[in-house]
């Protein structure tokens, strides 16, 4: 069978090229040889399912031990718990007798009917299924932050329930609660409002929690090798730097853009090596293509705790664990939005930060539709840029109220407006390359159109600081290799007149040509 890079679902080695999955897990076997019971949580898509069923092949290879892989993915938000338990019995059920080192002749009590008895099915049916494998038991529940409210918390104590008995009775050696979220927020998920779970708290018998990394640079390279092996066509090494760069290693964005360049862009040709420019144009057709890896994270930006770190960073806020609420700090690196380097969070990667900028000011472009065409600005060589300024302070003054209102972000919204007008002016002909400079309190973008780059950045009044805006905005053409550059300044405080507000001045800084525009 020939093999592909796979975006859909776990990766087997037959089909897939892939990296040995418990080389990023390093820790998993030694905590279930020492009858731990633990968390193992990482973003959607990197690699966590894959990693389990290799384990509980292994295990159950090997022989010494009894490995049951679990999903609890179809009791996503159920809030019954009697239903609840009959479900995940009959699924632990399913998975242990699919194991082909499960005795095919064992028979398992029926499933319980008496409501009691039903609280407990879960218990029951793991001390049942030690008692006929007669052998250490271990068991991964996939996509356990599926589970809500009530139903987790009778589904932990069932299972701090046979952890603290297990000398007395049969009961898994091993069990490992896998998702998006560590500990910490398995607990704030039950106890939204700090209510205490009381004296005997089922996370007590939880040991660790271990994250699941990325892939590093050499096991991207490595990963692209299996293709060259197998096939002969070549990614060159700047295209590999450049996935690497775009990426941050994470690893559905990594097969992804190989998919895109191997399948779509050289149309299976494998003597066509794989260049930088291939890797550029497939990075941005997987972001306007908003797969649903993309979609269902992006989705997450509406939730107010996410919202309540994202906000300051598109404003250029420098945030750590000390400055916001320390769970919401860790639910968004949780989610793979954002990561945390040198103690604050910045974007996960160059493609999430694009892609959370589009994400956010996408319903403005769909209402500049029609009040926004794409081409009066456009030139042979690139845009008129002092014309698209002016334009947008009319389009500002005409529409910001209603815009402000139509927003969640708040303050972030004229950011997120003067991104939506760039796009649509853009659309098919260039594109943005967006940096939120944090700890700096501005937007930096980068417009890209027919050849040519402009470097626009943003901020508030409150934060504009004369000579040392200017100083900023003056390193960042220097970066870009860039001779002028705009400066968009909001003035959102409501006691100017328009006619203070709107106004365009040029500076020279350094040796730069600074256009000030006031919004």
């Amino acid at each position: 069978m020939e093999r592909y890079f796979n975006i859909a679902g776990p990766c087997f080695p037959d089909e897939h090229y892939m990296l040995p999955a418990l080389d990023r897990l390093p820790e998993i076997r030694r905590l279930v040889r020492r009858g731990q019971y633990f968390v193992i949580h990482a973003p959607r898509q990197t690699g966590k399912t894959t990693a389990l069923k290799a384990l509980a092949r292994e295990i159950n290879e090997k022989g010494d031990m009894f490995a049951i892989y679990c999903t609890l993915e179809s009791l996503q938000n159920v809030k019954d718990v009697q239903l609840a338990n009959k479900v995940m019995r009959e699924i632990i059920v399913n998975n242990a007798r699919r194991t082909l080192s499960f005795p095919r002749e064992a028979k398992l009590p029926p499933a319980p009917v008496d409501a009691g008895q039903i609280l407990l099915a879960v218990r029951t049916v793991l001390t049942d299924i030690c008692e006929i494998v007669s052998k250490p038991v271990v068991v991964f529940f996939d996509e356990a932050d599926c589970l809500v409210g009530d139903v987790l918390i009778s589904f932990l104590r069932q299972l701090r329930d046979g952890y603290v008995n297990r000398k007395d009775i049969p009961f898994p050696a091993s069990i490992a609660l896998v998702g998006m979220l560590d500990v910490r927020d398995y607990k704030a998920q039950i106890r939204p409002d700090g209510e205490s779970l009381g004296q005997i708290s089922p996370f007590n018998i939880i040991s660790t929690d271990v994250l699941i990394r990325n892939f590093t640079g050499d096991e991207v390279r490595a990963l692209y090798a299996q293709h060259t092996a197998e096939t002969g066509q070549v990614f060159e090494p700047d295209a590999v730097d450049a996935v690497i760069r775009f990426t941050c290693g994470q690893p559905w964005l990594v097969n992804a853009i190989a998919r895109e360049c191997v399948e779509e862009i050289h149309g299976f040709r494998y003597g066509e090596p794989v260049t930088a420019a291939d890797v550029e144009t497939a990075k941005e057709t997987i972001i306007r293509r908003r797969d649903t890896h993309v979609d269902s994270l992006m989705e997450r930006l509406r939730e107010p705790r996410v919202r309540r770190i994202m906000e300051p960073i598109i404003l250029g806020e420098q945030l750590d664990g000390t400055s916001v609420n320390g769970e919401d700090y860790r639910f968004v690196q949780d989610l793979g939005l954002l990561r945390e380097v040198n103690g604050v969070l910045v974007p996960a990667n160059q493609m999430y930060s694009e892609i959370i900028g589009r994400y956010l000011s996408r319903d403005e472009q769909t209402r500049m539709m029609q009040s926004v065409p794409h081409t009066p600005w456009a030139t042979p060589d690139g845009l008129d840029m002092p014309g698209l300024m002016s334009a947008f302070q009319a389009f500002w003054r005409e529409n910001s109220g209603a815009d402000r209102r139509a927003y969640e972000y708040g303050e972030a919204t004229p950011h997120l407006v003067l991104m939506a007008f760039l796009q649509r002016v853009i659309n098919g002909g260039g594109r943005i390359e967006r940096e939120m400079a944090l700890g700096s309190k501005r937007l930096d973008l980068c417009v890209e159109y027919r050849g040519r780059r402009y470097a626009v950045e943003v901020k508030t009044a409150k934060n504009f600081a004369g000579g040392k805006s200017y100083a900023q905005l003056a390193g960042y053409l220097e970066t870009l290799g860039l001779s002028e550059g705009w400066m968009a300044v909001f003035d959102t405080g409501g006691e100017k007149p328009w006619d203070e507000k709107l106004y365009t001045r040029d500076e020279v800084f350094n040796g730069k040509t600074l256009h000030i525009v006031g919004l």
